[in-house]
């Protein structure tokens, strides 16, 4: 498959027929918030997709920033690729254990990092496990591989950047925060954040857009839960939430409609809130 033909999602009876294919690479990138109290990398040694490996979305970061699992550069991002066991011209096939919550932020690091050839299966891991599909315990290794990345920068904003456009407009600013954190009606799950949000912002909480089963719902319900929250669908649009993660769940839904003009602020709110002058609205 080439890169231009890269689906933005997979089905998992897709992944279930190419799972044995050479370049099929199964990513476990399950990551969660501290009160939801569950270990990823234990729940993926316990149980995993055949032939996958575990991405740890806070280990492939930037550890010298003060906010949580930020880019890390090129060259650290291919290393941790690569002693993964993935190159270029694998085609990454990323999940988690919530269904879709940090596997699309995965996918956006490798988007972002110059890698098409990414997809997020739907409905993820709670999906292949209620079809009784095989699963495989127990630590994973792969032979390294050489990745080679690139920053296209193009579709990443910083605080500079935000800055810049609170004060001059021209890209719309999407949040994926549950409305009460939105609104400043609900305390952050990071201590000592304020709530609320960046001023002119726009709120699509990222679990509207899954259906029932957990998969992404059909692109003629998605599109107008985007119009509805007064997003212009042919103008610029930067996605951001709590840290950078589920803002890619909005990331990825709105490439899944065709939408091209996209960035995603990485530090988000915990970055934003944290600055001594931060511009902040409340409902």
């Amino acid at each position: 498959m080439s890169a231009a033909g890269t689906p933005v999602l997979v089905a998992t009876e897709w992944l279930a027929e190419h799972l044995s294919e050479p370049f099929i690479k199964p990513v476990d990138a399950s990551w969660y918030l501290p009160q939801m109290n569950r270990d990823a990398k234990a729940e993926f040694e316990a149980a995993h997709i055949p032939g996958a490996v575990f991405f740890d979305i806070d280990a492939v970061s930037d550890a010298s920033s003060p906010y949580p699992h930020m880019l890390p550069s090129p060259e650290e991002f291919g290393k941790a690729a690569g002693t993964l066991g993935i190159g270029n011209e694998d085609h990454v096939i990323v999940y988690d254990g919530a269904g879709l919550m940090s596997a699309a932020r995965a996918w956006w690091m490798f988007k972002v990092m110059g890698h098409e050839r990414v997809s997020v299966l739907n409905g993820g891991f709670p999906k292949w496990q209620r079809e009784h599909r095989h699963v495989k315990a127990g630590a994973v290794s792969r032979k390294p591989a050489t990745f080679e990345a690139k920053l296209g920068i193009s579709h990443l904003r910083s605080l500079e950047d935000m800055r810049a456009l609170i004060e001059r407009g021209g890209e719309q600013v999407l949040d994926a925060r549950a409305k009460p954190r939105f609104d400043g009606a609900a305390p952050e799950p990071r201590p000592g954040l304020p709530s609320g949000h960046m001023p002119g912002s726009l709120n699509l909480p990222f679990d509207r857009l899954l259906a029932d089963d957990g998969t992404v719902k059909k692109k003629r319900e998605l599109k107008p839960l985007f119009e509805n929250t007064g997003l212009d669908l042919q103008k610029p649009i930067v996605t951001t939430c709590g840290s950078g993660v589920t803002a890619a769940v909005l990331y990825l839904a709105l490439t899944h409609l065709g939408k091209e003009d996209l960035a995603l602020y990485d530090g988000s709110w915990a970055e934003w809130a944290a600055q001594p002058d931060a511009r902040i609205e409340t409902a």
